[in-house]
């Protein structure tokens, strides 16, 4: 007898419409996330191009100061290595230092030592605590920053080119000094924004910068100047107020201007040695990762079960036999494991067979035991019970080779299992 094998009309195949509605969420996610990355990309791209570069025409570049002090006759170069910053150095010239904070604390060293005593000006544009230090000792930053941007001179202001300027955009870091000869100008809050700290007198003669002329050869004295903000040296800022005053008379003292923009790829910077990502880190890093591990393991502590005895319970709702079966069927058909599937329907017709034909149970499993007993009641016949294959191939054959053999197999096991009901 031949029996037609079809496929369960409630099969778990994926389908492309079911996948789509599992992953439409996840791209419409990366998506956003894509379109987010790219408009930030595109709106902060050109936001701080060129930032305090004398050859950009960007809002935030310096190109406008630059040529302001061209037609005045102050020659501006820029270098992007210590080693140049360094040799420009001398009485006729101004070191302008744009971004002290990226200079590490050997570069910061070295700069210093070759400034002082060389009768120029150095120009430190905002430096933070651990860098004003270094490159101007007896200099402090204070952590706040001024909340206003426009300040004037102040009474106690003795330097001529802050009076001269009046109110400019120096608010930002404020510092203060133990030196006794600092001019301290344009104070937030009785704290400097901007400091000129003139060298010993021992070194170079006294003289007012202020007063000096680009290009007159005449020797002058050596100072640092410690400016608080940028915004006197941008291009969208130097109309406003007196900043282009106090930046043409704080960068044209000298007849030549260094503008010295620290670079990643200047070979100095390995002199402190590599350092590896946990050198990179702040300081409490560690304390704070290990206060993150003990209130991590505090909550699974707290939120983990009781370990006890098994407690029984009912199910809430009854559960047809037919939707285990189904629903077991689907999980199979899903990972395609026909061998277990036939282990099943197999094992589940031993044991219904064995009452019917004498034996126990447990020997049920046993072809030894089994197949005597249902040959006897089959009355000998062990070729061709009615089910197309004979009972041990049946009951503990191979498994299956693909979905339909599988369905033959479970009407072959019916039939077998009706012969041996039949009186």
């Amino acid at each position: 007898m031949t029996t037609e094998a079809t496929l369960p009309s409630t099969s778990a195949s994926p389908t492309a419409r079911h996948l789509w509605t599992r992953t439409r969420g996840i791209a419409l996610a990366l998506v956003l996330l894509l379109a987010g990355a790219v408009a930030i990309a595109v709106v902060r791209s050109d936001a701080r191009h060129g930032e305090l570069d004398p050859r950009s025409a960007d809002p935030y570049g310096s190109r406008a100061v630059a040529e302001l002090l061209a037609d005045r006759g102050v020659t501006t170069r820029l270098v992007t290595t210590l080693a140049a910053a360094r040799a420009a150095t001398g009485p006729d010239t101004t070191l302008l230092v744009a971004a002290p904070d990226l200079l590490t604390e050997s570069q910061q060293t070295r700069l210093r030592s070759a400034a002082v005593g060389s009768g120029g000006r150095t120009v430190l544009v905002a430096p933070g605590s651990a860098s004003v230090e270094r490159l101007a000792p007896g200099v402090t930053a204070d952590p706040a920053i001024s909340l206003d941007s426009t300040l004037s001179p102040g009474t106690g202001c003795d330097l001529p080119a802050a009076r001269r300027a009046g109110t400019a955009d120096t608010g930002g870091r404020r510092y203060t000094t133990t030196h006794l000869d600092a001019d301290a100008c344009y104070r937030s809050q009785r704290l400097a924004t901007l400091l000129r700290i003139p060298e010993p007198a021992t070194e170079q003669p006294s003289q007012d910068p202020a007063e000096e002329t680009p290009g007159n050869g005449s020797a002058s004295a050596g100072d640092t100047i410690v400016l608080g903000a940028p915004d006197i040296l941008l291009n969208d800022r130097l109309a406003e107020h007196g900043n282009a005053s106090l930046a043409l008379q704080l960068l044209g003292s000298r007849p030549h201007l260094v503008w010295y923009l620290p670079s990643l790829s200047d070979t100095t910077a390995a002199d402190d040695g590599e350092r590896s990502l946990f050198d990179l880190l702040p300081s409490g890093w560690l304390w704070g990762t290990l206060q993150l591990f003990i209130a991590a393991a505090v909550a699974a502590l707290w939120r983990a079960r009781r370990l006890g005895p098994l407690v029984p319970e009912k199910l809430p709702v009854a559960v047809r036999a037919s939707e285990t079966v189904e629903g077991r069927a689907r999980l199979y058909r899903k990972v395609n494991a026909r061998d277990r599937a036939a282990a099943a329907l197999r094992a589940t017709t031993r044991t219904r067979l064995a009452p019917l034909v004498g034996i126990p149970v447990p020997q049920a499993h046993t072809p030894e035991a089994l197949l005597p007993a249902l040959s006897a009641h089959l009355h000998g016949d062990y070729g061709d019970p009615g089910t197309g294959q004979s009972p041990h191939t049946l009951l503990f054959g191979p498994p299956p080779s693909d979905d339909a053999a599988l369905v033959s197999l479970a009407d072959q096991l019916d039939e077998l299992e009706r012969q041996v009901r039949r009186p």
